[in-house]
């Protein structure tokens, strides 16, 4: 095909597919080769992926680095130095009544799968699940956001120039090109985003019987206790709220400060980090970010007046800049509390009593990660074992999913499934079940009928 041909989706897929039933992507020479060509792609074009990153979201070289480029590296060295242990069979056991036998487990690719990432983070979030489907074997459609377009511009030209592009290609555009991708027959479908198009992403899926993966959101607590180094939590709550100008799904969307007094400490904590991070005027720092669109912009700036701004505050449309904004005094039916905010904007809730923020947390959807900063090994395990959430995070929020042997993924509204590290391999991979029963000794005649007396007790004793 030339290069000016324009494919459907429908051409696309086949094309992958048959791509996917040569078998050429099933050996893992072929499978570590795609993946150091992924790891090139990232190191040999670091400034080119860095700029874009900067075009679209304001990044910083080295936030862009920290959690986009160098995440995806670090995904990638830890499949090509498991790759191989990942891929062996696994024995089990075999019950009395079917020796002598051998039974086991094989990892085999599902076919040619779907990648839709998100704009936040635009470089992370297409590649880090494709490492998973390169490792486990697999064809891939990426379909990156068009809500970053300089991000996904560079993807389609640097994708084909580093990887097999008869094994994976990009798709561009909008609505058009997802609903007609979405229309295709795939063996899975990864998707990053809001729940109104997971939804969207779920019903399209399920006409195919094609199983999903949804990387969801929601609104993450954090839980601060009475006696904690309000500094310090202060400190990590501004690093992990106003990375990214707040545009992370995993970010502490909220905070409930228990008991008397810790808000009012804490606000003041929280003020000064975000001070000495990111200075007295924030639009001035180049370590912060912008709003991703005006669309964004508006939605956010319309969030403000749900409290009184302890720092931050400010705004301008014009460079798409809201300052790291912590709130105080905010209303628990404010609208800044009824959706996800995915911006630089914390408010802080006081709360009297450790009973009352667990109630406050269970009474909305299970969120993506929840947050405590506390001493008490009670409080510790009362929020691990009374709270439901995709993930935990005592002291610090975010770092949870730079840890490959952890799971990464929502429960209920949240999400379904998950991914990173191994897990990546198995949401991308069939656990096929193996059973070997030699002809000889045909030990299997003991079922056959005609049923005697001596079979029944056979029967009756070895199962």
């Amino acid at each position: 095909m030339s290069a000016d041909t324009v494919e459907t989706a429908a051409e696309t897929v086949e094309r992958l597919r048959g791509t996917f039933r040569s078998g050429r992507t099933k050996p893992l020479a072929w499978r570590r080769e795609r993946l150091r060509g992924l790891r090139a792609l990232l190191t040999e074009r670091e400034a080119e992926l860095a700029e874009a990153l900067r075009a679209d979201l304001g990044k910083n070289a080295v936030e862009s680095y920290a959690s986009e480029l160098g995440f995806v590296v670090n995904e990638i060295d830890h499949a090509l130095r498991h790759l191989e242990r990942w891929t062996r069979p696994e024995r089990v056991g075999v019950p009395r009544s079917l020796m002598p036998a051998r039974a086991r487990t094989v990892r085999e690719p599902l076919g040619v799968v779907l990648v839709i990432s998100p704009w936040n983070y635009p470089v992370m979030l297409a590649l880090a699940p494709m490492v998973g489907a390169l490792a486990a074997g697999n064809c891939v459609v990426l379909k990156p956001s068009e809500l970053a377009p300089a991000t996904s511009a560079a993807l389609a030209r640097l994708i084909p120039e580093h990887l097999d592009d008869q094994a994976v290609t990009v798709v561009e555009g909008g609505v058009g090109e997802t609903t007609a991708l979405l229309e295709q027959r795939f063996d899975h479908v990864f998707y990053t985003g809001n729940g109104h198009v997971g939804r969207i992403v779920m019903r399209a899926a399920a006409e195919h019987l094609t199983p999903v993966t949804l990387e969801l959101g929601g609104k993450s607590p954090a839980i601060v206790d009475p006696g904690v180094d309000l500094a310090a939590t202060a400190r990590r709550l501004a690093w992990g709220k106003f990375f990214n100008a707040g545009q992370s799904c995993t970010a502490p969307d909220y905070v409930l400060a228990v008991g008397d007094g810790t808000a009012d400490e804490l606000e003041r904590r929280l003020a000064d980090a975000v001070r000495a991070m990111y200075g007295d005027d924030p639009s001035r720092s180049p370590d912060y970010g912008r709003i991703v669109n005006e669309r964004h912009f508006d939605r956010l700036t319309a969030l403000l007046p749900g409290g009184r701004a302890v720092v931050g505050g400010e705004y301008d449309k014009e460079t798409r800049y809201i300052a790291p904004t912590v709130l105080a005094d905010v209303a628990e039916d404010a609208p800044v509390m009824a959706e996800e905010i995915f911006g630089p904007i914390l408010p802080v809730l006081r709360v009297p009593d450790l009973d009352a923020a667990l109630a406050f947390v269970n009474g909305r959807d299970k969120p993506l990660a929840l947050y405590a900063f506390t001493n008490d090994p009670v409080t510790r395990r009362r929020v691990l074992t009374e709270t439901s959430s995709g993930a935990v995070g005592f002291g610090l929020p975010n770092a949870h999913l730079t840890v490959p042997g952890l799971p990464f993924g929502g429960v209920g509204e949240s999400g379904m499934g998950a991914y990173h590290g191994h897990r990546s391999f198995e949401t991308f991979s069939h656990a096929k079940a193996v059973l070997d029963k030699p002809l000889s000794p045909d030990t299997m005649r003991v079922v056959y009928p005609p049923f005697t007396a001596l079979k029944e007790r056979l029967v009756r004793a070895f199962t």
